[in-house]
């Protein structure tokens, strides 16, 4: 009798653990792992906005030209930009405006496309993560708030991984 006992506690503990087992199971199969890849082309030159009213105009400057600003900002872009949340494709234009003392203080894009906020709010947040400041445009030898057009053609692929 005792035996019997002992079989039927073992059988009905053994019960009671699988149920808790199969309810934390996971029964998914498929895991989906979807990645945009990007590929992102600045256009040289940069366009310079000329400011008004200004005999002795020189332009913003980079150390080391636009080579150097665009391979820092496509380095910054492929680190910092959330590709995940947008597709791209096509051709942007981004104005970087540039303080008096050679800081990029605001960055505003076109076209405005599907989930281009998103988008823009990002380039604002790579822009800022350059800390080299630019050297400032001048008028009559004195530094001025300037603005420099970006032009960038981007496109992506979407893939499962």
């Amino acid at each position: 009798m005792k035996a019997i006992a002992l079989f039927v506690g073992l059988f009905l503990a053994n019960f009671s653990f699988a149920q808790t087992d199969l309810e934390d199971r996971d029964d998914s199969f498929i895991v989906e792992n979807n990645k945009n890849l990007l590929k992102i082309d600045i256009k040289e030159p940069f366009l310079q906005i000329a400011a008004k009213n200004c005999n002795d105009f020189k332009a913003a400057s980079y150390e080391g030209g636009a080579t150097a600003y665009k391979e820092i900002l496509k380095k910054y872009m492929y680190t910092y930009l959330n590709s995940d949340f947008y597709t791209l494709s096509g051709d942007f234009t981004f104005t970087l405006t540039i303080d008096a003392t050679g800081k990029v203080t605001d960055i505003s894009g076109d076209p405005k496309v599907l989930n281009s906020e998103v988008f823009f709010d990002d380039m604002q947040y790579v822009v800022r993560r350059i800390k080299k400041n630019w050297t400032p445009a001048t008028c009559n030898g004195q530094p001025v708030k300037s603005e420099m057009k970006l032009k960038m053609t981007f496109s992506s692929m979407s893939a499962d991984m």
